[in-house]
């Protein structure tokens, strides 16, 4: 679930609530992985290397916490390469 911050100004509370990118565990390589934590979420090697890992031990890892809209193109991007993504 994600995470909820409220705002109040004088006439309104606008909500914010924080979801999670989730990169599963599925058929694909590790290299194929690394390569697209590097190009597409910007990460370094190591820490692309050390997500795969967790990935593929854990079943899953959140990489990127943001507004739906923020993580959206991230998703459609890392499906477009194959990998299992969900927001959450």
């Amino acid at each position: 679930m994600g995470h909820q911050e409220a705002f109040e100004n004088e006439t309104s509370t606008v909500e914010i609530i924080e979801q999670s990118l989730i990169l599963h565990n599925d058929y694909n390589h590790f290299d194929h992985v690394i390569h697209c934590l590097i190009n597409i979420m910007d990460f370094d090697p190591i820490q692309s290397e050390q997500v795969a890992l967790i990935v593929h031990f854990k079943g899953k890892c959140p990489i990127k916490l943001g507004s739906v809209d923020q993580l959206k193109p991230f998703h459609k991007m890392l499906s477009q390469q194959g990998l299992t993504v969900s927001i959450d």
